[in-house]
């Protein structure tokens, strides 16, 4: 075999090794990049499952219906009678 054609070969052998070697690199690179948005992905749904459940949790303690109650137990307050209550007139003082 002539030297001149085996250096061609061989260089011919090098560049598709070599651009082998690239794509394998290239595709691991975006394997990892798809893998890091995946964990993105996953970190943002459970953040919003998160939030939708402290909503949640907000409408229920600002509720009536659990308000009063602790009210009544906590600071033993109750519901006024109406001897109790006292109306606020708005007006110019005349």
């Amino acid at each position: 075999m002539d030297p001149s054609v085996l250096g061609r070969v061989c260089v011919t052998f090098a560049c598709l090794v070599s651009s082998l070697g690239f794509v394998t690199w290239r595709q691991s690179r975006a394997l990892e990049a798809h893998r890091a948005l995946d964990d993105v992905r996953l970190q943002v749904s459970v953040a919003q499952a998160e939030r939708v459940e402290l909503a949640r949790e907000i409408q229920v303690l600002k509720s009536r219906a659990r308000i009063v109650p602790e009210a009544r137990t906590r600071l033993r307050m109750h519901t006024p009678d109406a001897s109790e209550q006292v109306l606020l007139g708005v007006g110019g003082g005349s």
